[in-house]
């Protein structure tokens, strides 16, 4: 690291990861400036966003012009020797999901990408967080990055989370009770006896809504789960290497006399299911609670809902798992449980998308597929699929949706749609019953 007038410093980074929206800009733009690559190796690109999740897909999306971002970004990264991971590839997912299970991602390493849920893989103990494309190429060309020192806050969550609550209703609690201003700029640390309690998928949940807070990124320090957990994987230390990177991450902690600019807390055991009632993630209740009585108007006509009323009963058309928040093994495993048997209700269009050909292929070697399939659900490739609309793939105008998104802003799976944010867990209790619904009750 290298000090820099006016307060910032230049710092090694160590992976950049491209996907198929904003990848083919970065390295032509490198390109057409006549500057090559400080380190191929340390960069990466991946099919995700804008690829046809539909079975039998190849370049063609449902997005207007979107077969020339893929195309594109295929010639621009085989040119500059990077490794590609395209859309037959076993190891292609979510950009989020797949750099964990690769091992691309590690404890101290720093890691950037042109995606502001870049913060999820900073549950592994990496500073993870999302740029521009401008500051990627910058990365890529000099192997470093300009930035300012960010403030510190730690986010404590004690106790338990009580049977049925998860990792996500832990992030909508946390930015629904401070804000989704809360941690403005600041890299949140998640500490206490819930968050290590926590599988390192759970984790990964966590540290993903970071960006959803105002973070500039979400860490957790590495433990011997994220140890056990990266054991092996493809890009991961091997042989002595892995027992001096051990030795190494075992000192990534932070000190107990440490001080924070920002801390904050929170009872694990206070959390009930949450979910999104608004346009904004802070704008979300348990699942048992009515729309707060002073609730903002103009989120309440776009949702068609009105203050005051409950949540729980309100007919849905949608019900969508995926995205780099909710679409890993453990995800669709707690949802398959509580659908096992059970129909989805007439009406309502349901889809899993999982995060990874990986999961996928593990997924299906369970006989999770089967379990979605028979119960109504569409089981789809891996992708990012209708996390996000992009003039592509979404559903019938103005429906409404219980998502295992991340973001419910107006429009952002599509035209009209009410996007209400949960756990998958929620998603499936809700797809069930036609309507928004606890998930506690199918799990008694």
């Amino acid at each position: 690291m290298a000090d820099l007038p006016g307060g910032a410093s230049l710092i090694a980074i160590d992976r950049v990861f491209l996907h198929e929206r904003t990848g083919a800009v970065a390295l032509n733009s490198l390109k057409s400036a006549g500057r090559a690559l400080f380190d191929p190796a340390r960069v990466f690109a991946v099919v995700d966003h804008i690829v046809d999740t539909r079975p039998g897909r190849g370049d063609q999306t449902l997005m207007p012009g979107g077969q020339a971002f893929i195309t594109e970004t295929r010639a621009a990264a085989q040119e500059a020797g990077i490794t590609f991971i395209d859309v037959q590839d076993r190891d292609q997912g979510i950009v989020h999901v797949i750099s964990p299970e690769l091992g691309i991602v590690l404890p101290g390493a720093t890691l950037i990408a042109p995606d502001s849920h870049t913060c999820t893989q900073g549950a592994l103990g990496a500073l993870a967080w999302g740029i521009g494309s401008s500051e990627a190429e910058h990365a890529m060309a000099t192997g470093t990055l300009r930035v300012t020192k960010p403030k510190s806050m730690r986010v404590t969550v004690s106790g338990r989370l009580a049977p049925g609550v998860s990792a996500k209703d832990m992030n909508l609690a946390l930015i629904a009770r401070f804000g989704s201003a809360g941690g403005s700029g600041a890299v949140v640390e998640y500490s206490g006896e819930a968050v290590t309690a926590l599988d390192v998928e759970g984790r990964l949940t966590l540290c993903n809504m970071a960006t959803e807070f105002a973070a500039m990124t979400g860490i957790v320090a590495p433990d011997d789960k994220v140890f056990d957990y990266l054991h092996g994987r493809r890009h991961a230390p091997k042989d002595d290497v892995w027992d001096r990177a051990i030795a190494e991450w075992r000192t990534l902690r932070t000190d107990d006399d440490a001080s924070f600019e920002v801390e904050v807390s929170i009872d694990a055991s206070t959390i009930q299911p949450m979910i999104s009632w608004g346009t904004n993630p802070q704008q979300a209740v348990g699942i048992g609670e009515a729309v707060p009585d002073e609730a903002d108007r103009r989120p309440l006509d776009y949702m068609g809902l009105e203050a005051g009323r409950p949540l729980a009963g309100t007919p849905i058309q949608a019900a969508f798992i995926g995205s780099c928040t909710n679409s890993r093994l453990s995800d669709l495993r707690r949802a398959a449980n509580l659908l096992k048997g059970k129909r989805v209700a007439p009406g309502v269009k349901a889809l899993v998308v999982p995060g990874s050909s990986a999961v996928k292929r593990a997924a299906e070697a369970e006989g999770l597929d089967r379990i979605f399939t028979e119960a109504g659900f569409e089981w789809r490739e891996s992708g990012c699929s209708m996390c996000f609309y992009a003039g592509g793939e979404s559903f019938a105008p103005g429906s409404r949706v219980v998502s295992s998104t991340n973001r419910n802003f107006e429009g952002r799976q599509g035209p009209g749609i009410k996007t209400h944010i949960a756990s998958p867990e929620t998603v499936v209790a809700s797809a069930i019953a036609g309507a928004i619904a606890d998930p506690r009750k199918l799990a008694a």
